[in-house]
């Protein structure tokens, strides 16, 4: 369903884009390539100068390159367009200390840690969280998700409508369905 219209007429003021694009490489690792744009509708003064309408106040990017157990290998952050440049910009690097976590085991928390406060960019770091799920997705484009494995698959559990209980698992993965007391 999708939303409603709005109830009064409106103008947008700031746009937000966030792209993610998965890789296969030639060495059987895989990448995903994200960035964050923040864009303003209207000119926008800031401290370090009018930032015009169209011109990204924010223009970061992420790549991270992972193994098949999803252990990251490889990792770069830039900051092509910053509000304060020569400082937000110069963070990019810290960000390399991504190397060794695991996408899918608690990277969010690690994350949140690691980079909280004046230890990152507020940006780069909000960015990461999509990074997970990009990941998954995009290992999963050369899996078939419901394949016969002696391993749960991956997904189950995860949400609300692949909870092992639920009526999409008991019909899309009846292997791994289980009732619960008093349902199903």
């Amino acid at each position: 369903m999708p939303l409603p219209e709005p109830a009064l007429p409106r103008r947008r003021l700031h746009g937000r884009r966030i792209e993610l694009e998965g890789f296969l490489r030639e060495d059987g690792r895989y990448e995903i390539d994200a960035s964050l744009t923040d864009v303003k509708d209207i000119d926008y003064p800031i401290a370090s100068g009018l930032r015009p309408a169209g011109v990204p106040v924010h223009l970061m990017r992420i790549r991270l390159a992972f193994d098949g157990d999803f252990n990251i290998t490889e990792a770069f952050a830039c900051s092509d367009g910053v509000p304060y440049p020569g400082y937000c910009d110069t963070i990019g690097p810290a960000y390399a200390r991504l190397v060794g976590l695991n996408l899918v085991r608690g990277f969010r928390r690690t994350v949140g840690e690691m980079f909280a406060d004046v230890r990152g960019c507020t940006h780069l770091t909000e960015l990461l969280a999509s990074l997970p799920t990009a990941a998954i997705q995009t290992v999963a484009s050369l899996r078939r998700d419901n394949e016969d494995t002696r391993e749960k698959p991956f997904q189950l559990d995860r949400c609300h409508a692949l909870e092992s209980s639920a009526e999409a698992v008991r019909r899309y993965y009846p292997k791994w369905y289980r009732k619960v007391d008093g349902l199903g």
